[in-house]
C-alpha cells in the first residue's frame, strides 16, 4: 500500500497599485475586475481586489510526477486544471502521482 501526497499549495502573487491606479477596480491581464472577491478569473485564479492591491492564487496545480515518455500535459480551461493524457491516445488519462502549485 502506498501513500500519495500532494506537494505544495496553489501558486499565489500580489500586485500593489500605484496611487489612483485602481479607481474602478483591478486590471489583470487586460481585464477589469470589480473590487471585492473574484471567484474565478479568465485564467483560473481566485483573487481579492482592493484599491491598494490585487492578491491572487491559482485554482490549479501543475503535474510533475507522471510518465513523461508516454504522456503529455494539457491545460483544461473549463475545469481550471491540467489533464495528463496519453500521447498516443489523448482520450485516455495517465496516472499522476504528484503536483505542485
Amino acid at each position: 500500500m502506498g501513500i500519495i501526497v500532494t506537494l505544495g499549495d496553489a501558486y499565489c502573487f500580489s500586485k500593489l497599485h500605484k496611487p489612483g491606479e485602481a479607481s474602478k477596480g483591478c486590471i489583470l491581464e487586460g481585464i477589469l475586475y470589480h473590487f471585492g472577491e473574484i471567484a474565478r478569473t479568465e485564467n483560473c485564479f481566485r483573487c481579492s481586489c482592493s484599491r491598494e492591491s490585487i492578491n491572487c492564487c491559482s485554482l490549479f496545480h501543475t503535474p510533475i510526477g507522471y510518465d513523461k515518455e508516454n504522456c503529455k500535459v494539457v491545460f483544461n480551461k473549463q475545469s481550471c486544471d491540467y489533464d495528463v493524457v496519453q500521447k498516443s491516445d489523448p482520450s485516455k488519462a495517465c496516472f499522476v502521482y504528484s503536483r505542485v502549485g
